[in-house]
């Protein structure tokens, strides 16, 4: 891992309040941190809206969940251009990314098959930070927010938005990273 940076990527799909299946859904942001060196500190972002097609206008629910509005998603590109935007942010330098869950791994497997896009081979090097931290605080799995309470760090920006998350997920990461991938020694 010497020389790799992180990307610390957080989703936001549409949503329904019932009736939600996992295949309905669709990105609607693309929320993403690059921590690195050795303090592992926030180096770059990358933040989008993506054009839901299949359903192409925002429930009540989701609106108000996320503070997405129908305008955002109306004027932004649709997944295919907007996931190789992400990429080729991300390939600037090696890097291994992480999500605080499973959700965004299984979601943009889902939106590249729903677009017929060849799943990336860079993005095989994923790591489930909520499960590493369940596994190093010795609890269960826990939601984002009480993970962040539990290490004392206050909630920023506004939760359910993609970036907001993605940072909020990093400060997780700058505590949890360094023992999961220590620096080489000198």
């Amino acid at each position: 891992m010497a020389g790799d940076s992180f990307i610390i990527v957080d989703l936001e799909a549409t949503c329904w309040e019932k009736g939600t299946s996992p295949l309905r859904m669709e990105t609607i942001e693309i929320g993403a941190v690059r921590v690195g060196g050795t303090d592992l500190r926030p180096r770059a972002e990358f933040d989008r809206f993506v054009r839901p097609v299949s359903e192409p206008i925002l429930s009540n629910f989701c609106t108000q969940l996320t503070g997405i509005s129908q305008d955002d998603v109306n004027g932004a590109e649709p997944f295919p251009v907007v996931f190789g935007e992400f990429l080729d942010w991300a390939r600037t330098e090696p890097f291994m990314w992480c999500s605080w869950g499973a959700y965004d791994l299984r979601q943009l497997r889902t939106d590249c098959a729903r677009h017929d896009l060849q799943w990336p081979l860079v993005l095989e090097r994923h790591m489930n930070l909520k499960a590493a931290f369940a596994q190093q605080m010795g609890c269960r799995p826990l939601g984002m927010k009480e993970a962040l309470r539990k290490l004392g760090i206050p909630l920023a920006g506004k939760h359910h938005r993609a970036i907001d998350d993605a940072r909020n997920i990093a400060r997780i990461g700058a505590f949890l990273l360094p023992s999961l991938h220590p620096p080489p020694a000198d």
